[in-house]
């Protein structure tokens, strides 16, 4: 699942390569991800001839001004991925989408799972779940003691708390593992039990983890936005391994098909998931 440090590179990529470039033509190949937010037009009437004036990211959302005004915002949910490359180049069995641009050049959005949505719309707020989303993870008004009043009046386990976006946008199940570990917080304790040091080191820890990785992505991605690079976290999918801090093995726990992944000796807690 793309989340804010991925979300964040694409977005420089892309900003760099679509910002003033005319759609020349749409292809939808599999429709199913397609939420055309204005009734009665097509992904066609609604996109060609438009031109692209801005790119932004909002959460685990990707945002494309036209310059009609209208926005093309984009979910990739657990596997979506959009892919920048010339026209000629065959198309992806899963390839949803494909957007022709004056420069030769293709948007396409994949989607292996078909989970993702494709959003056309000129109001962002007719976008599910879009006007309910919480501050942004890494945004400076988001102060320590804001973080803290936002977690004060939450109930429930902390990894939780993180990964859902009414609360703090931007967070999914892999760097909430992160994040936890470099806090050293077990990820099934109740957000009630925190201490104000151990949710002060909760905040620390979240601006740390993802601007770091944001760095590390900016280095490692390249142009190649559609890549997942995750092998340098610490301990998420990394079932067995040795703690990259203490040596034990890195514990893995499936909750409804999502898994956590946490060192028992450097979060220790109170098994309450089999």
């Amino acid at each position: 699942m793309p989340e804010l440090p991925d979300l964040e590179v694409i977005k420089e990529v892309l900003s760099r390569h679509l910002i003033g470039q005319r759609i020349e033509a749409v292809v939808v190949r599999r429709p199913i991800v397609l939420r055309i937010l204005e009734p009665g037009t097509t992904a066609q009437a609604f996109l060609e001839g438009r031109t692209a004036t801005e790119v932004a990211r909002r959460a685990k959302f990707l945002l494309f001004t036209l310059d009609d005004g209208a926005y093309i915002a984009i979910n990739p949910m657990l596997g979506g991925r959009l892919r920048y490359c010339p026209r000629g180049e065959r198309p992806l069995t899963r390839d949803y989408m494909l957007l022709h641009l004056a420069n030769g050049m293709d948007l396409r959005y994949n989607d292996p799972e078909g989970m993702g949505k494709i959003y056309l719309t000129r109001d962002l707020a007719a976008v599910p779940g879009y006007i309910e989303l919480g501050p942004e993870a890494l945004d400076p008004a988001l102060t320590p003691d804001a973080f803290l009043e936002r977690l004060r009046r939450l109930h429930g386990e902390i990894k939780g708390i993180l990964t859902r976006g009414v609360v703090i946008a931007g967070i999914g199940n892999a760097y909430a593992d992160e994040i936890l570990f470099r806090a050293g917080i077990y990820p099934f304790r109740k957000q009630t039990s925190l201490s104000v040091e151990e949710r002060a080191s909760l905040y620390a820890a979240m601006r740390a983890v993802l601007s770091e990785a944001i760095e590390v992505l900016r280095q490692r991605m390249g142009e190649e936005i559609h890549i997942e690079i995750r092998d340098f976290l610490q301990v998420h999918n990394k079932k067995g391994q040795p703690c990259p801090r203490c040596g034990h093995p890195i514990s893995e726990i499936r909750v409804a098909k999502r898994a956590t992944n946490f060192c028992r000796h450097c979060q220790p807690g109170t098994l309450v998931h089999t």
